[in-house]
């Protein structure tokens, strides 16, 4: 990848496991240490912007993909190609062909992505780990019911961006509305029939079940020998991850540091960018 500037972002594009096209952004030069930006469920590399802008500022080339199924990488055949192992191997892919060794942030899921995906990889390959308020004992209850509601909520999608941008603000009651919703652009599709809806693959939450107990130890022992420098970012609002889970965490990966976020919600990183960066650019 070759980028001019710093303060813009230049479009990139990956191949994901069995050659599925991983849209991305980048924002840096050439040569600086790599940062790899992992969203959340339902988001989109876009809600990395103010951070990568800001990493670049700092002295890092910085990559944001849109994870399978999102945005505008391409959709997978079926449910079951959107299981974890699936999305680590594409993050794989993309760290191959970044061809440097990166320090992964991951939110949310792009954090239980990053982890199994840093385990592959090796500590040679992985510098750092931030883990984005989430731990694999995360709650089960009403936190990530929440999210699931809101992705499976508006079916039928917004009869413009606005009523988009009211259910947004619903979700996320603590989070200062935008004056303009020409961003929400870059989150949804306008359809032949004239309506907006979210772009992401409904089959992403249709992804087969799994033995949760077994599989939360699993990453825990992948956390526990991955052997390299990680961060876990917390915003203390969060209904989704419990002081008390990254507490646990902490017990299993003693070598890992702690910051809680005071103004943030689970979207810790866009709930209080400015706070979050400067933990980050501090880590990394």
């Amino acid at each position: 990848m070759s980028i001019a500037t710093t303060n813009s972002d230049c479009s990139v594009e990956f191949r994901g496991l069995g050659g599925l096209r991983l849209a991305g952004d980048s924002w840096g030069r050439d040569g600086d240490p790599v940062v790899l930006l992992l969203h959340g469920t339902g988001q989109t590399r876009h809600s990395w912007k103010q951070t990568g802008i800001r990493l670049a500022d700092r002295g890092f080339r910085v990559v944001a993909v849109d994870t399978r199924g999102h945005g505008d990488s391409a959709w997978a055949h079926s449910a079951a190609e959107y299981a974890l192992d699936t999305l680590a191997r594409d993050v794989c892919a993309v760290v191959d062909a970044i061809g440097d060794p990166v320090t992964i942030v991951g939110a949310s899921l792009g954090g239980l992505t990053g982890l199994q995906a840093a385990s592959e990889l090796g500590a040679e390959r992985v510098r750092k780990l931030v883990l984005v308020d989430v731990v694999p004992r995360f709650e089960k209850g009403s936190g990530s019911r929440r999210i699931r509601t809101f992705m499976e909520g508006n079916p039928d999608g917004f009869a413009d961006l606005a009523e988009a941008a009211d259910a947004i603000a619903t979700y996320l009651p603590h989070r200062t509305r935008p004056h303009s919703q020409e961003g929400l652009r870059r989150n949804l599709r306008q359809r032949p029939d004239g309506r907006w809806r979210w772009h992401w693959d409904p089959q992403f939450l249709r992804k087969p079940e799994r033995d949760l107990e077994a599989w939360v130890r699993g990453l825990e022992a992948v956390a526990a020998d991955l052997g390299v420098p990680m961060l876990v970012v917390r915003g203390a609002m969060s209904d989704v991850v419990s002081r008390d889970a990254v507490e646990k965490f902490l017990e299993v990966v003693p070598t890992a540091q702690f910051v809680e976020l005071s103004g943030a919600g689970h979207t810790a990183a866009g709930d209080d960018n400015d706070a979050f960066t400067r933990a980050v650019v501090e880590f990394v």
